[in-house]
């Protein structure tokens, strides 16, 4: 708000715009800006505004030169990316972060998990197919060979009779199909017996195990190949030797079975993950749907009004949850709002009151010159009390502004209490009729002198504005704190508003507060201050009046 643009009225006449003074104490003024967010504070020294009332606060600070770390906060402030959804993607995310939805990447990542399951649910499957058609071959092959070598007689096949050899042959015809191979050979290696489609052909197979022994490989038979067969080799021992019996069972049909599945699972694979990734792209849109609702809705809230709420799905859920917070940020946003209005508003009013009184001088002066209460000396002294009161009510905006901004950031040095505290007692001494009670003790903290200053003071005058005969002021450590107790003897704070009365622009007395002088703004000050400092202020029971307490960290050295 600049004061040019301060308009009010004086009786039942519209008062004109208070204009800018030239110059005041041979210094230019330059209106401070109030924006309706908060005030950006500037500072002529190490960040701080000067303390009102202080002996180096004789300049009034219409607008305080930028500091260099304000300087800095302003120019990262200034690069700063746009908002948006560009200005939130990272650039060094993968592509597939920064291009794909939530929905899109949740389906890819179920589909290629699937995939990958499949493919080795696929491979498992081949493997373990494989290897059981070829155990059953195994199995079926060791039996025939086994009944063929029972069929051989311990004193050999040489000796035996021709009912003998002839069981044995009819056995290896019996058993010889398109699928399986006989041979039956004598110790010396010659052939028998064998199948028809071999007979002729040489042993099968080089192997010649002991007797109760089996051998088992693939070949190659060259009769059949297109096909490999499954060798099972047993041993017989007699009187003349060792009789080799040799049953092949073809692959054949275990490739034919393996090539069918490996063909299913092919043709399966591509439509199960169409199927999955269909399934998992609804599914993640159903449940995001809540989600997109509470964005559509968030988007819909306008800067202004804060009322409306985002809907809360009835599933408790992590959406759920994720709604309950974005109401509750909500509601935040909607009472810092109403605080933020209800200081520009109440600033704006605090404000107009002493310019309004200075333009009701100026008029006055001018529509009337000569009579006594418009003589100079007079006119100045009225200006300069309203002018300190404007000074002092900017100079606090300021500071609560700073603190808002980015916290009050003491310079912490070595503070002596006492000595504030008893420069406090003999200005109360000297400038009021009250009677003051001090107790001091010497205890020293490490702090920012200006601002706890200022906090001494403002509580101070609290006290003196509310007393009727009596101040009590008080010094001591509690612990390892430093101890500020403050009490007067006026009406007191009720229970419930002790802590109202730190907040802003807050007064509870409000006509007599305002005609001596104070803006409300006092006590927020303080908190701000100690809060800075780490420490707390409180209103504490008192038989009589007020009482507030200030305790702050004291120096490790001093404790």
């Amino acid at each position: 708000m600049d004061l040019s643009d301060v308009t009010t009225h004086c009786g039942d006449r519209a008062v004109a715009p208070l204009r800018e003074p030239e110059s005041l104490s041979g210094r230019a003024l330059t209106p401070v800006t109030f924006s309706p967010v908060g005030v950006r504070t500037r500072s002529r020294r190490a960040g701080h505004a000067p303390l009102s009332g202080s002996p180096g606060a004789d300049s009034y600070p219409w607008r305080v030169p930028q500091s260099p770390t304000s300087r800095a906060h302003d120019s990262r402030a200034a690069t700063r990316p746009a908002a948006g959804p560009e200005a939130a993607a990272d650039p060094v995310a993968p592509w597939w972060q920064r291009h794909l939805g939530v929905r899109a990447r949740s389906t890819l990542a179920a589909t290629l998990v699937v995939a990958l399951a499949l493919a080795v649910a696929g491979a498992t499957l081949v493997v373990l197919l494989q290897r059981s058609l070829v155990a059953g071959i195994d199995s079926a092959a060791t039996t025939r060979a086994h009944e063929l070598a029972a069929l051989v007689p311990p004193g050999g096949l040489d000796r035996a009779g021709d009912d003998v050899v002839e069981a044995l042959t009819a056995a290896v015809t019996a058993v010889s199909t398109q699928a399986s191979m006989v041979q039956v050979l004598a110790p010396d290696g010659t052939v028998v017996a064998a199948s028809d489609d071999i007979d002729g052909e040489g042993p099968l197979s080089p192997a010649r195990p002991r007797p109760g022994d089996l051998v088992r490989e693939d070949r190659q038979i060259p009769v059949e190949e297109e096909d490999r067969f499954r060798l099972v080799v047993a041993a017989v021992g007699t009187d003349e030797g060792v009789y080799t019996v040799i049953v092949g069972q073809s692959l054949g049909p275990v490739e034919d079975s393996i090539q069918a599945v490996a063909a299913l699972v092919a043709v399966g694979y591509p439509i199960l993950l169409v199927v999955v990734g269909s399934a998992t792209f609804w599914f993640v849109g159903r449940s995001l749907r809540p989600v997109e609702a509470i964005r559509a809705k968030v988007a819909g809230i306008g800067g202004r009004e804060l009322t409306e709420r985002v809907p809360v799905p009835a599933a408790r859920d992590e959406v759920a949850r994720l709604a309950v917070t974005m109401n509750e940020m909500l509601d935040r946003l909607e009472a810092a709002q109403r605080s933020q209005r209800q200081f520009v508003a109440d600033a704006s009013h605090e404000l107009r009151s002493p310019v309004a009184t200075l333009r009701a001088t100026a008029e006055i002066a001018l529509a009337h010159p000569g009579q006594a209460d418009t003589d100079p000396a007079v006119v100045a002294a009225g200006t300069l009390a309203e002018t300190r009161r404007l000074e002092r009510l900017i100079n606090d905006l300021l500071l609560l502004a700073r603190a808002d901004e980015r916290g009050l950031l003491p310079d912490r040095r070595e503070v002596d209490l006492d000595d504030l505290l008893a420069a406090e007692a003999t200005r109360v001494r000297a400038t009021t009729g009250l009677q003051v009670t001090a107790q001091i003790a010497a205890v020293r903290v490490l702090g920012d002198r200006h601002q706890l200053a200022q906090a001494v003071r403002n509580l101070v005058d609290n006290a003196t504005r509310h007393a009727t005969t009596q101040v009590d002021l008080a010094l001591g450590r509690h612990g390892s704190d430093a101890v500020i107790e403050i009490s007067d003897d006026g009406p007191g704070i009720p229970r419930a508003d002790r802590e109202r009365v730190f907040d802003r622009f807050v007064r509870l007395d409000e006509s007599r507060e305002r005609a001596r002088g104070g803006s409300g703004l006092g006590l927020a000050i303080v908190r701000e201050i100690v809060t800075a400092h780490g420490g707390t202020v409180t209103v504490t029971d008192s038989a009589i009046g007020a009482r507030l307490r200030l305790s702050i960290p004291a120096q490790p050295a001093d404790v």
